[in-house]
């Protein structure tokens, strides 16, 4: 019985944390624009310590926002560019990894996977990076399998890379890079 109602609970919760979201379905499947297309200024509001960071974080939403997109010619080619950004810079093994899996890889479950791996350690590089501005830490409960996934975000607003248009607006912002 405890199982039950502890199963039931966590249900309860998975559909709570993305109700808003289908009450907004209809119109977010009419918005096919990435958040940089319909407003440029939004990564220029953040401030960089240096150029090679503001390249990669770039280059890293252009990934996110391909994801978004459901795109995965463009997910290879925006992550080729981050690839070329991360050795400009000299960045961890890892992060390089997740960049080239998103490259190489035409299945874009595949690219979502190593864009998981590939934001934690984009997080780690933006974590001293800035000199103003905000970078928005998102999540998302419902994502492989329920197990949730995290993303970086140059605006406040939900653009969930894990489920496109499925669940575009599915998540929430759990912190802010300052």
């Amino acid at each position: 019985m405890k199982k039950i109602v502890a199963l039931l609970a966590l249900i309860a919760l998975v559909l709570t944390s993305c109700a808003d979201d289908k009450k907004k379905q209809d119109v977010a499947e009419e918005e096919t624009t990435t958040e940089i297309e319909k407003n440029p200024q939004q990564l220029d509001q953040i401030n960089f310590n240096d150029d090679g960071m503001r390249k990669i974080f770039a280059s890293y939403i252009d990934v996110k926002s391909a994801l978004v997109e459901t795109d995965a010619e463009k997910a290879k080619a925006a992550a080729s560019n981050l690839m070329t950004d991360f050795a400009n810079v000299g960045v961890e093994p890892a992060a390089m990894k997740a960049a080239q899996s998103i490259k190489e890889a035409d299945d874009v479950e595949v690219q979502r996977t190593a864009f998981m791996i590939l934001t934690n350690e984009v997080e780690k590089m933006m974590m001293d990076a800035l000199d103003g501005g905000v970078i928005y830490k998102q999540y998302c409960p419902m994502a492989f399998d329920n197990k949730g996934a995290y993303w970086l975000s140059e605006s406040e607003e939900i653009r969930n890379p894990y489920f496109g248009d499925k669940m575009l607006k599915c998540g929430k912002v759990t912190s802010q890079i300052h």
